[in-house]
């Protein structure tokens, strides 16, 4: 074009198209329905839309490409078609855009989490980014616009995906609640900051909530950056009558509002869901009442009045366990599972003997194998309380969503639990209750880092919550995976996390360990082992066929072989196998789990004597 988007932004303000998918539902197409296909199977559709718009006075058409990503286009088996669609609703757009309107790429969150709450990686989400990108690019969009983001960290590796692949113009946009906050709950003066670190061109915000509240968010956030600020609102909130969904606020009250929008700052101005040509032709109306004042005025930059980031508890001071492992101490853990009733009088009576046995910590299960029993947390509390000896307690993503976790961090951590492991969690089906269903919206790496942001005074959404938390992270590792590649992977994804120690799944096979180990040198965090004492040839069938890594030795099944015939002695040659592995360990780990073989302590002492 003659004139580049940003040249013409620095003259004048923007007046963007309104809803695409509105003015589809208005014409007949049904919600349940992929409006991103129909740039493919009736693309005059789409070019009428994109008409009305033209003819309504929008400087800029949005391609018709906002679902246009692997994972939502995977719902209706079209992610074989990606690059197809996207360049087609470019095309479309430009078509009808010609020399005189700008195109911009359409694009939003892919539907699925990203780290840390997500299975996804940052450099997997930019690939997918890259990929939607690239049909949008060589379609000949003008400019990108990134819109209706909730999480700040998927819309940052979007932006990097597009700076990746050229220098064309960046608006970004997130989406806000009712009290002008973002919908994690980040307040709009920090938002406004996030947003302007990023790297685009022209930030805001879009969609879910109607002019007023738009209007609150840009007063809040205009003296806080220089950045041209974008603001385009929903036609109020919707109302279902007779089965459709309809939105009620007039054109010429969303035109009245975009005059309040450009006195208070905004450089660019649209519509979003609900709104149609009517609403924009009224807005250009507003722009043209306007246009003797639209001079670009230069803000002096406030302050943002907000708690300032919390410093972290240094490792050694947040628990004794913290301060032992610092300090070089070789340290004990035993592992105690929770009753299955409401006492735990003989739980605390074991852990009474371990304590005056010198064992630093007892590890607690959450659920071990989707069991239900008492929770962790009670437990864990009951035996700092009572006996004194400090607790790590497991926590699941299985049970509880990230409210949830956040809460129970938290509530934890109120009640004097300071060491954790950050487990993803048994699914429902290996437990009692196969019809029980899990949440999983995070797993480990994403709990860890849910964890490593209350230690930094931060909750999910990065709001400041005070003082910080001093949880001792952990995390598990299995060093006899069956897919130990991947296994090493997310081991380096908990490590850059947060997490500050780790402990192995039970080791029976040195060489096995020994392997791990040798791939894990970059890693310099605390490796804790596990040792299970087996108690006949029984329990050493099932852990090397049941429980996934571990990986029993023929010449310890021999072992126990010859003594099956005998309780007493399998036992004894049990405990005589765990201490010989912790000795032949023991100089390459900063300290070992023993886990108590249905409940028997025993065990555990003989091995440790």
């Amino acid at each position: 074009m003659k004139e580049k988007f940003l040249d013409k932004l620095s003259k004048q303000i923007i007046l963007f198209d309104g809803g695409m998918g509105t003015e589809l539902y208005n014409k007949g197409i049904f919600i349940n329905k992929c409006f991103d296909e129909l740039n493919l199977t009736n693309p005059e559709l789409i070019r009428d839309v994109h008409q009305d718009y033209k003819n309504a006075g929008a400087d800029v058409l949005e391609t018709n490409s906002f679902g246009a990503n692997h994972f939502k286009l995977k719902q209706f088996q079209l992610d074989d078609k990606i690059y197809e669609i996207n360049y087609k609703a470019a095309q479309i757009a430009r078509e009808v855009a010609g020399d005189d309107i700008f195109v911009a790429g359409a694009v939003g969150p892919l539907g699925v989490q990203m780290e840390p709450l997500g299975p996804l990686s940052r450099d997997e989400v930019r690939d997918y980014y890259k990929e939607q990108l690239k049909g949008l690019l060589d379609g000949g969009v003008d400019l990108f616009i990134f819109e209706t983001f909730i999480y700040p960290d998927e819309l940052q590796q979007a932006i990097l995906a597009a700076r990746q692949l050229c220098d064309l113009p960046i608006i970004a946009q997130m989406t806000i609640d009712e009290d002008a906050s973002s919908l994690t709950g980040t307040g709009a003066e920090i938002m406004i900051q996030e947003l302007e670190q990023f790297g685009a061109d022209v930030v805001g915000v879009n969609c879910t909530v109607g002019p007023q509240i738009m209007l609150n968010w840009l007063e809040k956030v205009r003296e806080h950056t220089n950045l041209p600020i974008s603001v385009m609102p929903n036609a109020g909130k919707p109302k279902n009558i007779d089965g459709r969904n309809i939105y009620l606020t007039s054109p010429e009250y969303l035109g009245e509002y975009a005059k309040h929008f450009i006195q208070n700052g905004a450089n660019v101005i649209g519509g979003c869901c609900g709104t149609t040509p009517a609403h924009i032709r009224r807005m250009k109306a507003a722009i043209n009442a306007q246009s003797p004042n639209l001079s670009r005025q230069k803000y002096e930059i406030k302050q943002i009045p907000h708690e300032l980031k919390s410093k972290p508890i240094p490792i050694e001071n947040k628990s004794r366990l913290a301060r032992h492992i610092s300090e070089g101490k070789f340290v004990k853990f035993v592992e105690l599972l929770a009753p299955r009733g409401v006492s735990a009088a003989k739980e605390i009576e074991k852990a009474r003997e371990l304590f005056y046995a010198g064992i630093d910590v007892i590890n607690i299960p959450d659920g071990p194998r989707a069991s239900a029993r008492m929770s962790a947390i009670s437990l864990a509390v009951q035996l700092q309380r009572e006996v004194g000896i400090e607790t790590v307690l497991h926590y699941v993503c299985r049970d509880l969503n990230v409210i949830g976790i956040q809460s129970g961090l938290l509530g934890a951590y109120a009640l004097g639990v300071k060491n954790v492991l950050a487990i993803t969690g048994d699914p429902p089906k290996l437990g009692n209750y196969p019809d029980a269903t899990g949440v999983f919206d995070v797993d480990a790496i994403g709990l860890i880092n849910i964890i490593n942001r209350l230690n930094n005074g931060l909750d999910i959404s990065g709001a400041p919550i005070g003082e910080p938390s001093g949880f001792f992270i952990g995390c598990g590792v299995n060093p006899g995976a069956i897919n130990l590649d991947e296994e090493l992977r997310r081991l380096d994804w908990k490590i850059d996390a947060g997490a500050e120690y780790m402990i192995t799944q039970p080791v029976f096979d040195i060489k096995v360990f020994e392997y791990f180990l040798n791939k894990i040198q970059h890693i310099k965090v605390p490796i804790i082992a596990g040792l299970w004492p087996l108690t006949s040839l029984r329990n050493a069938e099932f852990m090397n066929n049941e429980v996934p890594g571990c990986i029993v030795p023929e010449e310890i099944m021999d072992r126990l072989r010859k003594v099956e015939d005998s309780k007493d002695d399998s036992r004894k040659v049990g405990v005589e196998i765990a201490y010989e592995t912790l000795n032949m360990i023991k100089p390459m780990i900063r300290g070992v789990q023993i886990s108590a073989p249905f409940g028997n302590v025993k065990s555990v002492l003989d091995v440790l004597s």
